[in-house]
């Protein structure tokens, strides 16, 4: 049977909302599947035959990967209450050589299945520093381990400073980021490394994925491990499109771009690890009680 004849049975368009310039489509895989390079072009081959199927264009992978790395790590209080409450507070290091920069990269998001819910949220900072305002459609797994996909939106500020400290109360952080001033959390509670764990996370840049009519996409892969331990925690695929607005992509590009990330996961069932998001895994890493369900 064609992938095309499977996808066909599990895809179900999703409609465009106004106000969204981003889309990322995110598919969970099994980490211990990348022991090396070669894993990661015969994950390349199999998006290739998925892409080749359904008309869409996958450039070419480089001979020799250098995977992109980054030290990931979440703050939040001892019970979690940014979490609870929707939010996510990630700092990402990148390295150069093996030399960590000076600079990192802050993101502050706030996640909902209501589009009303999540743009009425304002992440921005009241801190002297450059960011930048996203609100995306991002496209996951179903939550019952079924084949196919479903919406959540995400409204980022992503900050680019060197100075701010994260580890410090509660009320502190919130006078930073006004947002959390509404979350009941304890004033004095101070925030800490989620779970105490710091993610190694190794970044593979797949190609450029073209849907036609100028909407592409890169593709990458990125593997999460734990950085004291090298333990494998999550990989995941993504690709994201950017647009001024929802109407200015066409509805069979819109289209395509679904029918490959179903497509791909019938192609890729033993690949695909069954769970929410790559949050979501490192907030179960620990025995704490969890309200929010991603």
């Amino acid at each position: 049977m064609s992938t095309h004849a499977e996808s066909s049975k599990l895809y179900e368009p999703i409609v465009p909302s106004d106000q969204i310039q981003y889309r990322e489509y995110k598919l969970l895989l099994k980490p211990d599947l990348f022991p090396d390079e070669k894993a990661f072009h015969r994950f390349w081959k199999l998006a290739h035959h998925a892409t080749k199927s359904l008309g869409i264009k996958l450039g070419k992978m480089g001979e020799s990967i250098k995977p992109h790395l980054r030290e990931v790590v979440f703050y939040d209080t001892p019970h979690f209450k940014l979490y609870n409450h929707g939010f996510i507070l990630r700092k990402r290091t990148f390295y150069h050589h093996g030399v960590p920069d000076a600079h990192h990269e802050l993101v502050i998001k706030f996640r909902h299945p209501d589009k009303k819910v999540a743009l009425a949220v304002d992440p921005r900072p009241l801190l002297p520093c450059e960011y930048t305002l996203k609100f995306k459609e991002e496209i996951l797994l179903p939550k019952d381990g079924t084949l196919g996909m479903r919406l959540v939106y995400s409204h980022n500020c992503e900050l680019d400073t060197p100075n701010i400290i994260l580890t410090q109360r509660f009320e502190t952080t919130a006078e930073a980021f006004p947002a959390l001033k509404h979350i009941d959390a304890n004033p004095k509670a101070a925030l800490s490394v989620v779970n105490n764990v710091s993610i190694q996370e190794y970044l593979v840049e797949l190609g450029m994925l073209d849907f036609g009519h100028k909407l592409e996409a890169k593709a990458n892969l990125a593997v999460w491990r734990v950085r004291s331990t090298d333990t494998p925690i999550v990989a995941e695929f993504a690709y994201q499109l950017k647009f001024d607005s929802p109407e200015s992509v066409r509805r069979k590009q819109r289209e395509l771009s679904e029918l490959f990330y179903t497509g791909l996961q019938s192609r890729a069932t033993d690949w695909v690890q069954r769970g929410t998001t790559k949050t979501a895994l490192i907030y179960g890493y620990g025995n704490a009680s969890l309200k929010h369900q991603e």
